[in-house]
């Protein structure tokens, strides 16, 4: 077979593992010729490809970032965009179409299957925030990275007695914003799921230091939304799927804590830190796992699915599922186990 692959939306850790593990078998189990398309959907929209071969793959499985790169192009929402993407899939000959992203990058993955395209797809984001899988590849990566900067923010934080506002992704989710916060020890813990109120949060953290805590560390996810009419949020601009670009919540609420506390309050905005570097162990084995699946289940012919992690089995779920609604994080982590911790 003549397999095409993409990679979508926002770079992680672990994209180039699942790409190793598809052309790995897909090559030499299966005798399948891959094609790479540049920079996610656009690449298929504006025919551009690179071959993928085990040769192209060696010395990838730790590096970070795509080797084929990637984009939030959306062709439908660009004049004629699906039919240059059928033409393209046409064009080059391809049986079948492994595209690796998340909610956004497989949300057009099940529209083109109901266009007729042969499509399995592979569940990735740091934010963890997609249904249908218990866990995406990078999430792990993300909150190591987290954990370790809010380690190390607690040490500047306890010699100055200062409060620091540490900003971490999550945009629909507070996922990294909580097991980061968790297993850094946080003060508080602000998470999309659940506004806050900053009269509140400056409340907690006087009666914390009355008790002789003098450092307090403040994780936000950077989708983090204060209670309507408590706190002025600056919109932003959208991309091609609607999603507004966010970033900078943690500068609005560092002067408001300052101002409210009297404590001197800092602000760390880990931003794209979090998405580079190596991925962890765990996130090589979960994205290798994925990329075999993937492309098994192209040879079974079980398109317009996904393949997805369940009780530590590779399964495959409908792509409908996996887009259907964001998955958020449950109350019992943010008020039965974080919350134990804030007083």
């Amino acid at each position: 077979m003549r397999v095409g692959m993409l990679t979508g939306g926002g770079d992680c850790p672990g994209l180039n593992a699942v790409i190793r593990a598809v052309v790995r078998k897909g090559e030499v189990h299966f005798g399948d010729q891959l094609v790479g398309f540049r920079d996610g959907w656009r690449g298929l929209v504006e025919g551009r490809t690179q071959p993928l071969d085990v040769s192209h793959c060696r010395g990838i499985l730790p590096r970070g970032g795509t080797i084929l790169g990637t984009s939030r192009t959306n062709p439908y929402k660009l004049e004629g965009g699906v039919g240059e993407v059928l033409r393209t899939v046409e064009r080059e000959g391809i049986d079948a179409l492994v595209a690796i992203g998340g909610e956004d990058t497989l949300g057009v993955a099940h529209r083109l299957a109901a266009e007729g395209l042969s499509i399995v797809g592979v569940p990735k984001t740091i934010d963890n925030d997609l249904s249908a899988t218990e866990v995406t590849f990078g999430f792990h990566t993300a909150v190591q990275i987290a954990t370790e900067a809010i380690d190390r923010l607690h040490t500047t934080a306890e010699s100055h007695d200062r409060v620091i506002v540490c900003e971490v992704m999550g945009r629909h989710a507070g996922w990294i914003a909580t097991y980061a916060g968790i297993a850094g020890g946080a003060a508080e813990i602000l998470v999309p799921e659940e506004p806050f109120d900053v009269e509140v949060i400056c409340e907690a953290l006087k009666a914390r230091h009355a008790k002789g805590r003098y450092a307090s560390i403040v994780v936000v996810a950077e989708g983090a939304v204060p209670v309507a009419g408590t706190l002025e949020v600056a919109s932003a601009e959208v991309d091609q799927f609607g999603h507004p670009r966010l970033g900078g919540i943690a500068n609005v609420l560092a002067p408001e804590i300052e101002r409210r506390t009297g404590f001197e309050t800092r602000v760390t905005i880990l931003g794209h830190v979090q998405r580079g570097g190596t991925p962890t162990a765990f996130d090589r084995v979960l994205a290798t796992r994925f990329g075999i699946a993937a492309i098994e289940a192209v040879h079974e012919g079980a398109f317009d699915q996904m393949v997805a992690l369940r009780a530590d089995r590779i399964v495959r779920v409908p792509l409908s599922d996996a887009v259907s609604e964001l998955k958020t994080v449950d109350g019992e982590l943010l008020h039965d186990v974080a919350a134990s911790f804030f007083s």
